[in-house]
């Protein structure tokens, strides 16, 4: 029994420091992108993805946002959700057409800006997530590469606006 453990024991430390070794070979920094339609206004959908206080009504795991007063100017606010509670700043805000978001938390294993562009086509709204990330632990690197899709957060904030953007206004019921 004992070697068992043994045996069972040195087959996850050999998992692990082989993740870790194909995690040092990914490269740090990660692109991910979609494009949805939406039947609305960019004026409308710009509204929505701007105001950040309101998130916990529509998006999918965000139990609270809190706006931070800094004093610089550039908004900063706290979501928290599945990741825990992040910190971010908004880099750009081009009304109705631009919006740029960063982790604005040096601390955690993970960095990077959301992209957001809106475009008007015919009486609805093109809109363009961009995640530019890094990752600097190796583990979490192979993870969020090989068992998580890159893309996954994105795909579920694009179905979530969609959902909200269906309902008729005042409804504000969650999903």
């Amino acid at each position: 029994m004992r070697r068992w453990i043994v045996f069972a024991a040195s087959g996850l430390v050999i998992l692990a420091a082989g993740v870790a070794g194909v995690g040092m070979l990914l490269p740090k920094t990660h692109r991910a992108s979609r494009t949805v339609m939406y039947d609305a206004t960019p004026a409308t959908v710009f509204g929505m993805i701007t105001d950040f206080a309101r998130f916990p009504e529509w998006r999918s795991g965000i139990r609270a946002v809190e706006t931070i007063e800094t004093g610089d100017g550039k908004t900063r606010f706290t979501q928290q959700g599945p990741n825990g509670t992040i910190r971010y700043a908004v880099e750009m805000r081009e009304p109705h057409s631009r919006l740029v978001t960063r982790i604005d938390d040096p601390s955690l294993p993970f960095a990077g800006t959301w992209t957001f562009d809106l475009r008007p086509v015919g009486g609805g709204t093109e809109l363009t997530i961009t995640e530019d990330g890094e990752v600097y632990n190796p583990i979490f690197r192979f993870l969020s590469r090989v068992v998580f899709s890159p893309s996954s957060t994105i795909d579920t904030y694009q179905t979530d606006l969609r959902e909200r953007l269906r309902r008729p206004a005042g409804d504000d019921r969650r999903r």
